[in-house]
């Protein structure tokens, strides 16, 4: 049975967010992820909102990274929150966004060297203990908090290609994958095995988590209209390799991208096709979008992230979900 979280991305005011989040800990869901860019709402005030104005559901930043936050500060954050909700906090982590990390001229250097040596960081100062290292990316002379974690803080790292998916399964207790279809997934369950084979760990001691764009209602075409927008960023920034798969032309993706870098949204959504929107994203209704989430449970994902948009309307479409989706998919 899969565990289910919704995500949201901070654009509206704070209050707005939490409202959700309380919202979605009614409907059943059992983790809230915000994500967290400059540009947006802090992602920690949030956290810190929603652990006052829940009960239950767990919750994290999905995902900080390590070259915008430092993980010594991710560490300070993450035992802070767990102080003030004991066992529902977790930390999710991965590379950031490179076209947000490029507005601030941060350079992602060694991607996989910085991830591994946050969570060593992270882990071992929200312990309590007094840590020295001295990584490729990371140098720290002797750093202590002056507290400690009261649980352990699970780490679920962002992973999309093959390198990064076989590290999160190695030395992550999750593995958070940006996608919404089975075919990403159905590749992506090889390097997750190989990560897990290295660390002596078995499957199931890792949650794999797929972090969809989701749009939910009665209305297909509402839903669909929902999720374009999304779908255009993410067919913008998608590799050459993860188009191909999905058989999306180079020449498409390009056309949006260049309407993107020029501004001109109607061009970018009128180019977005219904193969991109059912390669990148589930939406539709709810008993579309529970076709689309039984598969990929049956392929191996334990965690389904409903992400934006959620629907046409977020407070709406929760409360489909609630009815007509997580009580089917649970059962």
């Amino acid at each position: 049975m899969p565990k289910f979280g919704i995500e949201f991305v901070p654009t509206d005011a704070y209050w707005k967010v939490v409202y959700h989040a309380v919202q979605a800990e009614k409907a059943g869901y059992d983790y809230v992820w915000i994500t967290d860019h400059f540009n947006n709402r802090n992602v920690y005030v949030l956290l810190t909102n929603i652990a006052i104005y829940t009960n239950k559901i767990k919750f994290g930043p999905g995902v900080t990274n390590p070259y915008m936050i430092h993980p010594i500060m991710t560490a300070q954050s993450m035992a802070s929150l767990n102080e003030m909700a004991p066992g529902r906090v977790v930390c999710g982590l991965g590379t950031g966004d490179k076209t947000t990390l490029d507005m601030v001229g941060i350079e992602r250097v060694k991607p996989l060297t910085a991830v591994k040596e946050a969570v060593q960081l992270i882990k071992e100062i929200t312990t309590g203990k007094t840590v020295k290292f001295e990584g490729e990316v990371f140098k720290v002379a002797g750093a202590r908090l002056n507290f400690k974690a009261i649980t352990p803080i699970p780490i679920f790292i962002g992973a999309q290609g093959p390198k990064m998916l076989s590290l999160a399964a190695e030395i992550g207790d999750g593995v958070l994958i940006n996608a919404s279809n089975r075919k990403d997934f159905e590749d992506a369950m090889k390097y997750i095995k190989e990560g897990v084979e290295k660390a002596g760990k078995k499957l199931e001691d890792v949650e794999v988590v797929a972090a969809t764009s989701f749009s939910a209602s009665e209305d297909v075409k509402k839903a669909q209209k929902a999720a374009t927008p999304v779908v255009a960023f993410i067919v913008a920034g998608s590799p050459e390799l993860v188009l191909q798969r999905h058989n999306i032309p180079i020449e498409s993706a390009d056309k949006i991208r260049e309407a993107i870098a020029k501004g001109m949204w109607k061009d970018v959504f009128s180019n977005v096709t219904p193969e991109m929107i059912e390669a990148f994203s589930i939406s539709g209704t709810p008993d579309m979008c529970i076709e689309k989430l039984d598969q990929l449970a049956k392929i191996g994902v334990t965690l389904l992230i409903t992400g934006s948009p959620i629907g046409p309307n977020v407070r709406d479409s929760i409360n489909l979900i609630r009815k007509e989706i997580i009580p089917r998919l649970k059962k």
